[in-house]
C-alpha cells in the first residue's frame, strides 16, 4: 500500500529558546506588537492584517460577544453551577450552542453570498435562493430575528463601518440583493440580522466561509466567561432550574405520539 504523504504544519514550532508562529518570532515580533485581533487574523490566515481588516474583525468580535441570556449563556450558567470547579466546562457547554440556529449562522449566509457572487445574473440567483427557502419553509441563514424588528440595529452599523474603511463591498452588495429578493418573495420585510451582516463583512476581509463560525466561537468564549464571572457573584443557576420545573409541569396523560 502506498504510504500517505507525511503531514506538516505551518502554524508553529519551538526550540529550547524560541517559539515561532507563522514564521514570526513570538517574543521579538508578536508579543506587544500585535493586538489579540491582529494575532487572530494572522494565525488563521497566515497574513498580517491591514488596518481595515483589523477594524472589521475587531467589530465582528465585539458584535458577537454578548446577547443576554440566550441558550449558550444559559447552558454555561447551568453547567458551571453544576461543576464550579471547572470553569472551562461551563464555557465549552455554551459553545456547543453556537450552531445553525444561534450565533453561527454567518457560515450559511456566507455560502449564499458566494453563490450569488459566482452567478452570471446575481438578481436571478438571489431570487432563486429566496424561492427555494420559501418553498421548503426554512429560515434563511442571516435573516430574521425574534426580537429586533423591523431591523436588527447592529447591521447598519456594521455596514457603515465597512464603507468607512473603504472595503470593496461586493459581499455586502450581494447580501443586499438577496435581502431585496427575500422581501419581494415573502411579501414582507425580513431583517438582515447581525450574523448575516457578519457573514458579509468577514467575506470582505477574506475569511473563508467554512471558518467563520470559528470567529463566533472565539468571540462568544469571552462573553461566556463574563457570564461565569457574574454567576460567581450572583448565582442564577438554581433560579433558572426552579423556573423551568415550575414552568414545564408534568403531564400525566399518556404520550400518543401526536
Amino acid at each position: 500500500m502506498k504510504s500517505a504523504r507525511k503531514p506538516t504544519t505551518r502554524l508553529c514550532t519551538h526550540s529550547t529558546d524560541a517559539i515561532t508562529v507563522r514564521g514570526a518570532d513570538l517574543v521579538d515580533e508578536l508579543i506587544g506588537e500585535l493586538s489579540f485581533t491582529e494575532m487572530t487574523y494572522f494565525a488563521i490566515t497566515g497574513r498580517r492584517p491591514t488596518r481595515a481588516q483589523t477594524r472589521i474583525l475587531d467589530a465582528v468580535l465585539v458584535t458577537l460577544m454578548e446577547h443576554g441570556l440566550t441558550p449558550s449563556a444559559i447552558a454555561t450558567r447551568m453547567i458551571y453551577g453544576s461543576t464550579p470547579e471547572s470553569l472551562q466546562a461551563g464555557v465549552s457547554a455554551g459553545l456547543l450552542a453556537v450552531g445553525s440556529m444561534f450565533v453561527g449562522t454567518m457560515e450559511g449566509c456566507a455560502a449564499l453570498i458566494e453563490r450569488i457572487l459566482a452567478a452570471p445574473d446575481r438578481e436571478q440567483a438571489a431570487g432563486d435562493i429566496a424561492d427555494e427557502y420559501r418553498r421548503v419553509r426554512k429560515p434563511i441563514p442571516g435573516f430574521g430575528h425574534h426580537m429586533h424588528k423591523p431591523d436588527d440595529p447592529r447591521t447598519p452599523k456594521l455596514f457603515a463601518l465597512a464603507q468607512s474603511e473603504g472595503l470593496p463591498g461586493h459581499h455586502i452588495a450581494a447580501l443586499r440583493t438577496l435581502s431585496a429578493a427575500v422581501d419581494q418573495r415573502f411579501g414582507k420585510h425580513i431583517t438582515i440580522n447581525a450574523t448575516g451582516a457578519v457573514g458579509a463583512l468577514l467575506g470582505e476581509i477574506a475569511i473563508p466561509a467554512p471558518i467563520m463560525r470559528g470567529i463566533a466561537v472565539i468571540s462568544r468564549s469571552a462573553g461566556l466567561v463574563a457570564h461565569i464571572a457574574e454567576e460567581q457573584r450572583t448565582p442564577s443557576m438554581r433560579y433558572i432550574w426552579e423556573l423551568v420545573e415550575e414552568g414545564v409541569p408534568y403531564d400525566a396523560e399518556p404520550d400518543t405520539g401526536d
